[in-house]
């Protein structure tokens, strides 16, 4: 199954290309779409609309996930970047993908089984599960790969490994109802 990640944006929207076959993440591409805040934001959004559908032409992606918005202090930048989701949205529609929506706290959970995760624990365990050498760069299209992620694992139930939830052994006994996410990370990849 090939998924387009995205973390909305207005000046930056980060985008990724994820495939899951027989239990293993292959990331085909990531990247960001910008635009210039000196254009008027009907200009900027028709440039989003564009590139992105370029890329789904591109890349046939099957499922398009996308993280939702969260709070903001600022009311003009909700707006904006609640503009570009409904332009990202509707590019997905336009060329039958199938749209789901997570939120920031799904997206940590899903990545670190953490939802107060920063974004550097996140970003640490989008290079673990898929084993790169390095920490994806910029971070909106980090982000975006962790929200690739998070629905491939939500429509696999496998959780930052290959084996089924339900074979995941633990070796070591849990002595509290509370454990790190460290801890978390460290019983699930049977470290």
């Amino acid at each position: 199954m090939r998924i387009l990640g995205i973390d909305p944006g207005t000046a930056i929207v980060g985008y990724s290309i994820l495939d899951f076959k027989e239990n293993k993440y292959n990331l085909i591409k990531y990247g960001c779409i910008y635009t210039s805040k000196d254009l008027p934001m009907e200009d900027r959004l028709l440039q989003i609309f564009n590139e992105l559908e370029e890329i789904i032409n591109e890349y046939s992606p099957k499922f398009m996930a996308v993280e939702e918005l969260f709070f903001f202090k600022n009311n003009k930048t909700v707006i904006s970047v609640g503009q570009a989701r409904g332009v990202i949205i509707l590019a997905g529609k336009k060329n039958g993908l199938q749209i789901e929506n997570y939120t920031p706290l799904q997206v940590k959970m899903g990545i670190t089984g953490y939802g107060k995760a920063d974004k550097k624990q996140v970003q640490l365990m989008v290079q673990k599960i898929l084993k790169l050498d390095e920490i994806p760069k910029p971070d909106d299209a980090a982000d975006a790969i962790a929200v690739a992620i998070t629905h491939i694992n939500s429509l696999t139930n496998t959780l930052y490994s290959s084996k089924p939830v339900t074979t995941i052994k633990v070796e070591k006994e849990i002595k509290t109802n509370r454990m790190t996410a460290k801890e978390f990370r460290e019983l699930l990849m049977n470290k």
